[in-house]
């Protein structure tokens, strides 16, 4: 059976995980350090972890295997996903693969880099929108279809 983990914390997209996954039947996973609603569907377990850092993506990276998907923001938490044989998705719809995930790490620590050395270069990024949301949409009814083959 496919599972979904989603890392819950600043996650804008819990809802449409939650529907989508219902709809394949898929058991989800929701992970956090608390401080989130619990849902009543049968199919949603909440996690709670403790209180530090990476400890959800840990938590995550551990169970998540082959024929799973994965939803997170987090990219080197993507990439022990990825590697683990996980589909991985970011909350805008992009799919993170095997392919791809080396050049999303460089990226990564590149602009991490110019962040550091420039403390004017401190913004958050665009935000999150009705495109993004239903591109998002597609890709997870997509994944989970890929992943039941």
């Amino acid at each position: 059976m496919t599972a979904i983990y989603v890392d819950a914390d600043a996650c804008p997209v819990k809802a449409e995980v939650e529907r989508v996954g219902t709809r394949h039947n898929a058991k989800i996973y929701v992970v956090s350090n608390g401080g989130l609603r619990p849902s009543q569907n049968p199919l949603v377990e909440n996690v709670i972890v403790p209180e530090g850092p990476d400890v959800a993506d840990m938590w995550i990276a551990d169970r998540a295997k082959t024929g799973d998907v994965v939803i997170t923001g987090d990219i080197p938490l993507a990439a022990k996903c990825v590697e683990a044989g996980a589909r991985v998705l970011k909350h805008n719809g992009e799919a993170l693969t095997a392919a791809n995930i080396g050049n999303v790490l460089a990226t990564r620590d590149l602009m991490a880099d110019l962040r550091a050395a420039d403390p004017f270069r401190q913004g958050g990024g665009k935000g999150f929108t009705k495109a993004d949301r239903s591109r998002f949409l597609d890709a997870l009814e997509r994944e989970l279809r890929a992943a039941k083959r």
